[in-house]
């Protein structure tokens, strides 16, 4: 029976880049929903930072998405820890763009190894240890959509995820596993806040910046990581049975507008 106060109790989760951001806001949302959770990332103190924070249905990994070992070796620990894997949620991610004419080759293997192949590199050592009502969430950005200046690298590589989806529950038919994109706008994240220090170099002039990105929103706020984190869980938990192959955009409307 479907738990409404608890929609992913006994879930085991596995988030890469769990660290900070939305997948720290998914790890806290998804075991106040129930679940257990391995975050991985590639910092070892803020790993054990975040999972001191998240307390002991929280385990944290080492482990590189651009590499298909590691990430095998990643999932292997999160059945030996709690016994099961149920839900994948694919967050790790980089941010280096520049605009056409400045575009490097580092910049272009760094955005697609990480925000492509190690998408690749999580989901497919996954489904063989999914169950049959298992549910991956592919964390992908409105700006596969929404052309931004500097901004073809990272909208590329996003894009790129949403038409891998759409080939995936074809090629997954029948299995009963669930593959989805869950796109945000922008959020009040520790990354955002560094890109935009690096672009604007003041602590004023940031926080201009981001009530400016959140006055421009149909919402009228800046999206916060556990805004993001509950619509992931919903597109983890029971309650999106019937949805598969979807891209949905919570990123207070900004897309639509």
């Amino acid at each position: 029976m479907y738990n409404y106060a608890q929609p992913l109790e006994n879930k085991v989760a596995l988030i890469t880049g769990g660290g900070q951001g939305i997948g720290l806001g998914t790890a806290e949302e998804f075991i106040a929903q129930g679940a257990r959770v391995v975050i991985t990332g590639l910092d070892t103190s803020q790993l054990e930072q975040a999972c001191t924070h998240l307390g002991p249905a929280a385990a944290g990994v080492v482990a590189d998405v651009r590499s298909e070992q590691e990430m095998r070796t990643a999932l292997e620990h999160v059945v030996d820890r709690f016994g099961q894997l149920d839900v994948v949620v694919a967050n790790a991610v980089v941010g280096d763009s520049n605009p056409l004419g400045k575009i490097t080759e580092e910049q272009f293997d760094n955005i697609f190894d990480t925000n492509v192949k190690g998408v690749l590199n999580t989901v497919q050592p996954a489904m063989a240890l999914l169950p049959d009502d298992g549910s991956v969430v592919i964390i992908g950005s409105t700006a596969s959509i929404k052309g931004s200046y500097g901004m073809s690298l990272y909208g590329g590589a996003k894009a790129a995820l949403r038409s891998m989806v759409r080939a995936w529950i074809v090629e997954t038919r029948g299995t009963g596993i669930r593959i989805n994109v869950l796109s945000p706008g922008a959020v009040d994240t520790p990354s955002l806040r560094s890109a935009l220090a690096d672009a604007i170099g003041d602590e004023a002039g940031v926080q201009a910046a981001v009530d400016e990105m959140g006055e421009k929103s149909p919402l009228g706020r800046l999206l916060q990581p556990r805004d993001i984190a509950r619509s992931i869980a919903f597109l983890a938990s029971d309650a999106s049975s019937a949805i598969t192959g979807v891209e949905l955009f919570a990123d207070g409307g900004l897309a639509q507008a």
